[in-house]
């Protein structure tokens, strides 16, 4: 019996009125469609035979779709519409990788599936969609690295994790550094229990095992006895103290009505920008600072000749063109604001594996690094390799 286009239409509409009526109209559209390529493949390929059925599904209307694949002697035949719904099934898993990795929990991105196709999704089924986001971070942690880094920037964010029974703050290490063609790139993301000089100098033989030799700044805030771990692990490599911590934390102390004048004194020491300013000049303006606010100040005192305050001052070594890009660890702490507003949205992310897959996420995704830093290779010293040096 032979059907006309509209009757099988007027049917087809009847059946998909019943209950599960779409779905079953659905599942036969699918199978019709690749017994019909097979048969269209075996008449052009007389040598080769069908060869039963093996079962196959997939997912639509928020209800799984059962059929049947068709195959032939040879194994030579492959349904078109195979492809197209793997390739739907891989758009699935990329979309539940960036969802899970903008925010989302993993519970939430099961219940966005879940509105949109359906309860198929379950808590595994989604573990398993962001598994290749940990893999592809994983992978990208561990990447090769270049031998030399004009700059380096390091810093550390604290990220609530559960642990056994309790949930704690951990310590995630972050190494950005700029490279010669004047690119931020990430360089490695490392969780510690704490902060410390020591885990530092760990961090630094990781990232030579993985290709790092020189350096050419390190740029850093306070952290305790991290020159010497630099100079061990970076010998001959300056480290430039966070100017910007430093005036925040000096401000913290002074009276409200004394913040504006010390500001403005501070804003005098740390310059930027003037050709002629030396660290020399800098250290006599910040002593005279010291003793004009240490009358009233007593904390402020003992900064005025402690040695390592110099630390704060390297950055007038180096071209004034890059002289208010290298005096702070702005930079790595606008990474850090992205990386706590990807887990913020947890009270406590569940183990350290996937504070790693966010943060890894986050910093492999990061549009500002695709740019060149506006005359970041200007400086002669930090990058020989643009003006006829080693490259």
């Amino acid at each position: 019996m032979k059907f006309t286009k509209e009757q099988i239409s007027e049917l087809m509409c009847k059946h998909a009125q019943k209950e599960n009526g779409l779905h079953d109209l659905m599942e036969i559209m699918l199978e019709s469609m690749m017994v019909a390529g097979r048969d269209e493949f075996l008449s052009e390929n007389q040598w080769d035979k069908g060869s039963g059925y093996r079962p196959g599904h997939t997912y639509g209307h928020g209800k799984k779709l059962e059929f049947r694949i068709p195959r032939d002697r040879y194994g030579s035949f492959h349904p078109r519409i195979l492809a197209t719904l793997r390739d739907q099934e891989e758009e699935c898993d990329r979309l539940a990788g960036v969802l899970y990795t903008k925010g989302l929990t993993q519970e939430q991105v099961g219940e966005v599936f879940d509105e949109i196709y359906g309860q198929h999704y379950s808590k595994s089924s989604t573990s398993r969609m962001v598994e290749s986001v940990r893999a592809q971070v994983g992978q990208w942690l561990e990447r090769g690295l270049d031998g030399y880094y004009p700059v380096m920037f390091v810093d550390c964010v604290h990220i609530k994790v559960h642990r056994s029974n309790s949930v704690s703050s951990g310590a995630f290490y972050v190494a950005l550094a700029v490279t010669e063609e004047g690119r931020c790139d990430v360089l490695g993301i490392f969780d510690m229990p704490t902060e410390s000089a020591t885990c530092w100098g760990w961090i630094f033989d990781r990232l030579k095992e993985r290709g790092v030799e020189r350096i050419g700044l390190m740029v850093a805030d306070g952290i305790t006895g991290l020159d010497s771990a630099v100079g061990r692990k970076f010998p001959g490599t300056p480290l430039q103290r966070c100017v910007t911590h430093l005036k925040r934390n000096m401000l913290a102390k002074a009276r409200q009505d004394d913040k504006a004048a010390l500001a403005d004194d501070l804003r005098d020491v740390f310059r930027t920008r003037q050709r002629d300013y030396t660290v020399e000049e800098a250290w006599k303006r910040w002593q005279d600072m010291c003793d004009r606010w240490g009358k009233d100040y007593r904390s402020f005192r003992p900064l005025r000749d402690k040695a390592d305050y110099k630390a704060h001052m390297t950055y007038l070594n180096y071209a004034p063109e890059i002289q208010g890009m290298i005096y702070t660890t702005n930079w790595i702490e606008r990474l850090n604001r992205d990386f706590r507003r990807v887990t913020r949205m947890r009270a406590a992310m569940p183990n350290e594996e996937s504070v790693l897959t966010l943060m890894g996420s986050v910093a492999m995704d990061h549009k500002a690094f695709d740019r060149i830093l506006p005359k970041i290779t200007t400086d002669k010293t930090l990058f020989p390799g643009r003006h006829g040096g080693f490259s």
